[in-house]
């Protein structure tokens, strides 16, 4: 039988509020573990470990990851309280990144004990989520050597361009934090930080709509994303 996820749509949701239930869930995951690990999958106590998705946005805000350097922050506590970002240390890998309104941001809460476990194949599965997404709307997303998430080529008139940024934690083969896909994201705050620690002259970040030059509708992008996590991870929704 394929595992089966919970899906949940949080909505608009603070930062600080996604990052606790997160760890709810991933702390509840690891308790299950544990309770099945002292019985036989035939045991009555024996429980069926849940995981989740969660998609959302947030109000402005700058992540630093486990990896990052607080310079690649461009401004000081004074000037994001007055531009009204907030700004958290955070124990995803990666460096610095934005999330904000106009984004989809994943994060999954599966046990990949019961998928894989190999933590590169897992944050290529993730982006190849995204790439396959993006493919429907015509845009070709790829890799980029010695990066995480997910790019488009550069051309004679633009760099290279970030669309997906990745950062993951796990704990126990739990997994937490995700991605964070650019569909309407008001492109102007990335110049508040180094994102993800890329401060080469040929590389920029973008979006799906700055690409397409017309409005994206985000429902329509989780819906496929929806259909392509359960694809690549071999899921069915609960």
């Amino acid at each position: 039988m394929p595992n089966q996820v919970i899906f949940k749509d949080l909505g608009r949701v603070s930062y600080q509020k996604a990052w606790d239930y997160q760890q709810q869930l991933l702390d509840q995951a690891i308790a299950l573990k544990r309770h099945n690990r002292q019985l036989s999958a035939s045991d009555a106590d024996w429980k069926q470990q849940q995981h989740h998705l969660l998609f959302c946005d947030h109000p402005p805000v700058y992540t630093l990851g486990k990896s990052g350097k607080k310079e690649h922050l461009l401004l000081n506590e004074i000037q994001l309280n007055e531009q009204g970002f907030e700004f958290f240390k955070i124990n995803r890998g990666g460096d610095i990144t934005y999330h904000g309104p106009g984004q989809v941001i994943a994060y999954p809460i599966f046990d990949l004990e019961e998928f894989f476990t190999d933590v590169h194949r897992y944050v290529r599965t993730l982006e190849e989520v995204v790439i396959r997404m993006l493919a429907e709307y015509g845009i070709e997303g790829g890799r980029e050597d010695g990066y995480t998430g997910v790019w488009l080529a550069g051309t004679a008139s633009s760099p290279k361009r970030k669309i997906c940024a990745i950062g993951v934690h796990l704990s126990r083969w739990v997994s937490m934090h995700g991605f964070a896909l650019n569909v309407k994201t008001n492109l102007g705050h990335f110049k508040n930080i180094v994102p993800c620690g890329i401060n080469e002259s040929d590389k920029d970040v973008t979006s799906m709509e700055q690409e397409l030059g017309c409005e994206i509708e985000i429902e329509d992008v989780k819906m496929k994303l929806k259909a392509h996590f359960a694809d690549l991870f071999e899921f069915t929704y609960a």
